[in-house]
């Protein structure tokens, strides 16, 4: 079990590292966001999470169910999907309707709420196959799919830090948010290793659920924030962005 805890916290570890990576680009920006940019980082943003959501959260929940008993495999996709969005509605209206956070607006608490459940399902993969690993199973496997993550891990830590400054918080503190929002990959990477018998045929539900937060945030707050021209145009460069790394590398 300790080599197996030990494989997993490296396999998260690299994931959170490249999430940690991409959010810094915030701190390397010169001066302060234009609010003619706005559309344009609302609009990348939306495209990458809503690729992630397809490529990264629903496929792999579908093939994952597929040939698993007798239920079809899109039954978990469009549960999920719809429980995922209820819960994310549901957190809008009990605490960010009130008003502002402590730390967050409204926009930037849902955004943060979703990466970071989107994130959780993805330490659990990867936790998952390095424990698999240990065990005698495709190392390379659990090694491509840390990889793979990782990268596609680049532009989604981008996707947090960068709003979340155009949104006025400090490039420290939105650097810092977006780590935060990562760090869950190593904690429920290794928590799934604990209880792998038990996680392991829920997993296609998680992502599906992580997908359906995904896609109402992306709905709800970033695609009234993007509309029109240049704000379309980010959209579909950060869905083609995302679509190309999660198919070049899954």
């Amino acid at each position: 079990m300790l080599d197996e805890l030990l494989w997993a916290a490296a396999g998260t570890g690299f994931i959170f590292i490249m999430s940690a990576v991409g959010a810094s680009v915030v701190l390397f920006m010169a001066g302060d966001v234009k609010l003619g940019h706005r559309a344009l980082l609302m609009g990348f943003t939306a495209g990458v999470m809503s690729a992630a959501s397809v490529w990264s959260l629903l496929i792999p929940a579908m093939e994952q169910q597929s040939g698993v008993g007798h239920m079809p495999c899109w039954v978990p996709a469009v549960s999920g999907v719809f429980l995922g969005a209820v819960f994310l509605s549901a957190l809008d209206s009990a605490l960010f309707r009130r008003g502002k956070t402590a730390v967050l607006d409204h926009s930037a608490a849902m955004l943060v709420s979703s990466i970071t459940l989107h994130n959780i399902p993805e330490g659990m993969a990867v936790g998952l196959a390095f424990a698999l690993a240990a065990d005698g199973e495709s190392f390379a496997a659990a090694c491509a799919l840390s990889l793979g993550i990782g990268i596609q891990n680049l532009p989604e830590g981008a996707a947090v830090s960068l709003p979340l400054r155009q949104l006025g918080l400090s490039r420290g503190k939105a650097f810092a948010v977006g780590i935060l929002s990562a760090a869950v990959e190593p904690l429920f990477g290794i928590a799934a290793v604990l209880v792998a018998g038990f996680v392991h045929p829920l997993m296609p539900w998680f992502l599906s659920f992580a997908a359906g937060a995904m896609l109402y945030v992306t709905a709800h707050e970033l695609l009234p924030e993007a509309r029109g021209g240049l704000g379309s145009f980010s959209f579909i460069g950060g869905f083609a962005l995302m679509m190309v790394l999660d198919v070049a590398l899954g």
